[in-house]
């Protein structure tokens, strides 16, 4: 019985691939593309991520027992700085001398030595966060466009399959049905290669926000050091980062 359908009905993806024209094949190939390049930046972006969480965590770790603006200093003096938090610091720290060097020709002085050194840490996280976005617009693109360059195909190939059917002069349901069909698997192609794209997309900036967030609170505690010239205790610090959530959490 199966091989008197398999006979009767001889469409499928390599019907489809024989009897497509220039048109089809290039979106088949527009949609590999995009796959390839969806999937090799949701590898690179997770390894980047891996690599950056762990390269982070040995920061801290060693920046949470210096407790002087000296021992911070020398925690990034001399060497190469790889990671977020410890390049914070050193732009911090690099604004701090150049408000400590008088002899300096200024084209204003400055009222509030604090703002400056405000701009220079928020002028960090920002940069970092447009270094751990990169890719990020890519995969958006991709989960947004793959679906309709699917569905062009789709309506190119349904336009071609109804005009044979024209000029066979057969309309019979058998004859419209299976070329239609084949025409929607540029539609499923596209959604296959959308929806990694998309989850991918939505992980990857949930997790960006988390660590935006974290490097705000790190930033603050960078302010106080460079300000006090010591680290704030971690209980007050704590407290500071944790009690918006709580408020949030009665609200």
């Amino acid at each position: 019985m199966s091989e008197i359908l398999s006979v009767a009905t001889p469409f499928g993806l390599g019907h489809f691939l024989a009897q497509t024209d220039a048109v089809g094949v290039l979106v088949l190939v527009a949609l590999a593309l995009m796959s390839i390049v969806s999937w090799y930046l949701i590898l690179l972006k997770t390894w980047q991520q891996a690599r950056l969480k762990a390269a982070s965590g040995r920061f801290l770790a060693v920046f949470s027992a210096r407790s002087t603006f000296r021992e911070a200093e020398g925690l990034i003096d001399g060497t190469l700085v790889e990671e977020p938090y410890g390049r914070v610091l050193e732009k911090g720290i690099a604004a701090c001398r150049l408000l400590m060097r008088p002899e300096e020709k200024r084209g204003f002085d400055l009222a509030v030595p604090d703002d400056f050194i405000s701009a220079a840490l928020h002028a960090a996280i920002a940069e970092e966060g447009r270094r751990r976005e990169k890719g990020l617009s890519m995969l958006a693109s991709v989960g947004s466009t793959a679906p309709f360059v699917g569905l062009f195909g789709t309506v190119w190939g349904i336009y071609h399959a109804l005009l044979a059917i024209g000029f066979s002069g057969q309309a019979g349901l058998d004859r419209v049905a299976g070329p239609v069909g084949e025409a929607l698997i540029m539609t499923a192609c596209g959604l296959a290669v959308a929806i990694p794209a998309v989850l991918a997309y939505n992980a990857f900036v949930r997790v960006h926000r988390q660590w935006h967030g974290d490097l705000e609170s790190y930033a603050h505690r960078v302010f106080g050091l460079l300000a006090l010239g010591r680290m704030e205790a971690p209980a007050t610090v704590v407290d500071f980062v944790s009690a918006p959530a709580r408020q949030g959490g009665r609200a």
